[in-house]
């Protein structure tokens, strides 16, 4: 028996990862659909997208009623879409936090941008700061937040003009329990009850109240990001193997993670804004998709950003339904499967890197 080349070896690989594509497509339909049914009003997979066809083209009629329509169009599609674009952005920011930091524990949350992200967006909330931005206001806070962490972290992390994994990790810790602490005090300071409660609830992370005019920002930020990345993807491999091989390579790396900072940054702020705080998808859905596909980063972007919505979808479903009619923030379940994984990851493959 001939043994595969490999070029053979190559082929079949690329064969595999493009059926994963396809799959991941179908999964994704199948899940849009199936989260949208789902309800305290079922509706048939026929009908869903019967009512999405008849939204985008007018000629399309049938006989639903205008309150299947509102149900369908206005209220779960957007949410559906919604939870897709910020599983999909978190875990595009882990993937490249992951590589940024050279640590699979690494996740958009443990450098602390997250939590500059909710400073600025309390500020927005609790105190009307930005309010000159209109509709834009909460983008624009947790935006500004996210980028003031970012430079406080980088400065912190920066030694002899080079920056420290090590003093990177530590310094977006450091800043992610600082920032906490102002959240918390802004938050007692805002003097009523019923906001402490909100600003809690949107800490938490939730989906709800979803409009179509939610999706604008959130889907053009993760669309320019991926775009920058899966064209850096190729310094992304090699500053992922080591500082001194991406240099070889001719990779600037201090000027490429302030790029890469930038980046997440801006991901982060905009998902914070309307989302609220959502953990440990950006740690479980890089990791996965590493493990079954390898680190290449032209693939497990595409794949981290797919998985990673598919993820959210569920988990919002999860959310709305367990306890209904009630609705558990969706933060909370993410840090339900999060959790125990992170312990897993530490203890097992984490803990010995």
């Amino acid at each position: 028996m001939i043994n595969p080349t490999p070029k053979h070896l190559k082929k079949n690989k690329e064969q595999r990862y493009k059926l994963l594509m396809v799959a991941m497509v179908v999964m994704l339909l199948i899940s849009m659909t199936l989260a949208v049914m789902i309800g305290p009003v079922p509706i048939s997979p026929l009908r869903v997208w019967q009512i999405a066809l008849s939204q985008m083209f007018p000629k399309v009629t049938g006989d639903w009623t205008q309150a299947q329509v509102q149900i369908v169009w206005l209220i779960r599609f957007p949410r559906v879409l919604l939870a897709f674009f910020v599983g999909a952005g978190l875990s595009v920011v882990g993937v490249t936090m992951q590589a940024l930091v050279r640590n699979p524990l690494a996740d958009p949350f443990i450098l602390g941008i997250s939590s500059g992200a909710s400073v600025g967006a309390v500020l927005a909330i609790l105190f009307g700061v930005f309010s000159f931005f209109g509709v834009y206001a909460l983008s624009v806070g947790a935006f500004l937040g996210a980028l003031l962490a970012f430079f406080v972290v980088f400065f912190l992390a920066q030694r002899q003009g080079r920056i420290s994994a090590t003093r990177l990790v530590l310094a977006g810790v450091a800043m992610s329990y600082l920032f906490s602490a102002v959240t918390s005090f802004l938050t007692i300071k805002s003097g009523t009850g019923e906001a402490a409660r909100r600003v809690l609830f949107w800490l938490l992370g939730g989906l709800s109240g979803t409009k179509w005019t939610d999706l604008t920002l959130p889907m053009i930020a993760l669309l320019l990001g991926l775009g920058y990345l899966l064209l850096q993807a190729r310094s992304l491999n090699a500053l992922l193997i080591g500082e001194e091989t991406a240099r070889t390579l001719g990779t600037d790396t201090d000027n490429f993670r302030k790029q890469l900072f930038l980046v997440t940054s801006l991901l982060t702020g905009v998902i914070v804004a309307v989302s609220g705080v959502i953990g440990f998808v950006g740690l479980m859905i890089p990791h996965s998709v590493r493990f079954l596909i390898g680190s290449d980063h032209r693939r497990v972007l595409p794949v981290s950003l797919l998985l990673g919505g598919i993820f959210l979808i569920w988990a919002d479903v999860l959310a709305r339904t367990l306890v209904a009619p009630e609705e558990i923030p969706v933060g909370i379940i993410t840090a339900l499967f999060g959790a125990p994984f992170f312990i897993w990851l530490m203890q097992g493959q984490g803990g010995g890197r």
